[in-house]
């Protein structure tokens, strides 16, 4: 797989406001947020898209979800509510082919999101 936006960000290539990491995750801010919190969740290990994922991987995007919960609890908006979308491919809006989850929270989400 080529080198991505988000391997740059892993290898400290390229500067990001980073809120979690931990061996297998990285979690920072999103430069165009879409909510008061917007931070994408990213798994170390690069993966193209959501069809790429093999058996091996299920505990690795479980623990992706893991961190979503974990840092809407400590941002403070879990009770309330928040959204978690993965997108796939072009038709599903993804433009980093290193798969990703947006976190967003901080105010009430509209439906059907577009």
């Amino acid at each position: 797989m080529e080198p991505t936006l988000f391997s740059k960000i892993i290898d400290r290539e390229i500067s990001a406001d980073i809120v979690y990491e931990d061996e297998h995750v990285l979690a920072f801010n999103d430069i165009n947020p879409q909510a008061p919190t917007h931070v994408l969740i990213i798994p170390k290990k690069p993966i193209a898209t959501l069809n790429d994922i093999g058996e091996s991987d299920l505990a690795l995007v479980g623990r992706l979800t893991y961190t979503a919960a974990k840092l809407a609890k400590q941002f403070g908006f879990a009770e309330d509510g928040y959204r978690v979308v993965m997108n796939c491919n072009e038709h599903g809006g993804q433009s980093v082919y290193h798969i990703h989850m947006h976190l967003l929270g901080g105010r009430r989400m509209q439906w059907p999101p577009g």
